[in-house]
């Protein structure tokens, strides 16, 4: 397991690891780890870029070199959208990818923002080990992807102008919600969306394509948003939005790997989720510190008004999600299984 002293063994000596096997007698296996995130360090950053190093570090330790890896942040080795499908054609090793982007693709995936569904961290870890963990697992290897690293986020809202807490907030609002369920959801409130990957909603906002921000309180804060938002609505007491983002592998790639690198990917992905959990509930608290900082005013949800996003939900999007298709309808009535 990841123990603190243990991570800082492994911070200090990940430069040499990521470069082990250049130029050694054998031949390593590099990986390419690609995310949207900024870059940063192992020890410092947003925490996804971190997890991404820390994982490349610790199986490239475990493995005695025979995986290095090369991390590729702000989409710099593959656009944004384009990450998930890259993955299933073998083009792209692994990414640490907000599954609800690839929902164009497989609407299945939206599973992984159903707004309401999922509304705590708890509540979330516990899928990967009930039926609904197991049917996702399943699908997306028959899909062509493996999850290495579960990693849920509870989101926020920020906005160009008054809060949105309730529904009632979004009326007249251009609104980013993050997949197409949450857009049915914010329209149903009366609000226009747009549909736009988190890295983007900067420049919509500070354009005024759009008027407010839905995302993950990490990404609230990696993207600077409160430099052009006026109000924060913080996740952290309770959320409707809650978003799957694992570090996921292309199947293709995996397959090739003999067995016992396979488990060292596998083990190394396991034990880094508590890092993740903490990551983002760290930031779930730290995002009302940076707007207030930043003269923005902050609102907090409560479970009432989460239930009213909830009750929305389940008469448009989750009815519209079930009927997609048959493996969409069995994932949904599996999720609704697992209690809050």
């Amino acid at each position: 397991m990841f123990t603190r002293r243990h991570l800082l063994a492994t911070a200090v000596a990940a430069p040499a690891i990521l470069r082990f096997g250049i130029g050694t007698a054998h031949a390593a296996t590099t990986l390419k780890i690609s995310h949207q995130f900024p870059g940063g360090t192992i020890d410092k950053g947003d925490f996804r870029d971190r997890l991404c190093r820390m994982f490349a570090a610790e199986v490239a330790k475990r493995s005695n070199g025979d995986i290095a890896a090369e991390i590729y942040p702000n989409s710099s080795l593959i656009k944004t959208n384009a990450q998930f499908s890259a993955m299933r054609k073998g083009a792209l090793d692994i990414s640490l990818y907000p599954m609800p982007y690839a929902g164009g693709e497989l609407p299945e995936t939206n599973i992984g923002l159903m707004p309401g569904l999922v509304t705590t961290y708890d509540q979330g870890m516990r899928w990967k080990k009930e039926p609904v963990g197991k049917a996702l697992t399943d699908f997306l290897a028959d899909k062509g992807i493996i999850l290495l690293t579960w990693v849920w986020q509870a989101g926020g809202v920020a906005s160009r102008s008054k809060p949105i807490v309730a529904p009632e907030d979004a009326k007249g609002l251009k609104v980013r919600g993050g997949s197409r369920e949450m857009d049915m959801v914010l329209q149903t409130a009366g609000a226009s969306v747009l549909s736009v990957p988190s890295n983007e909603i900067y420049a919509a906002m500070q354009t005024g394509a759009c008027d407010a921000g839905i995302t993950s309180s990490t990404s609230l804060i990696s993207f600077r948003l409160e430099e052009v938002a006026k109000s924060l609505t913080s996740g952290a007491g309770a959320s409707y939005w809650f978003m799957l983002e694992p570090l996921m592998m292309s199947k293709a790639i995996f397959d090739k790997l003999p067995k016992n690198q396979q488990d060292i990917l596998l083990a190394v992905g396991t034990e880094l989720e508590a890092f993740g959990r903490k990551g983002a509930q760290d930031d779930d608290i730290e995002v009302a510190k940076v707007y207030e900082k930043a003269g923005a005013k902050v609102s907090a949800l409560d479970a009432a008004t989460v239930g009213k996003w909830r009750d929305i939900a389940r008469d448009t999007a989750w009815k519209d999600y079930s009927a997609k298709t048959a493996t969409a309808a069995n994932l949904l009535k599996l999720a609704t299984d697992v209690a809050a």
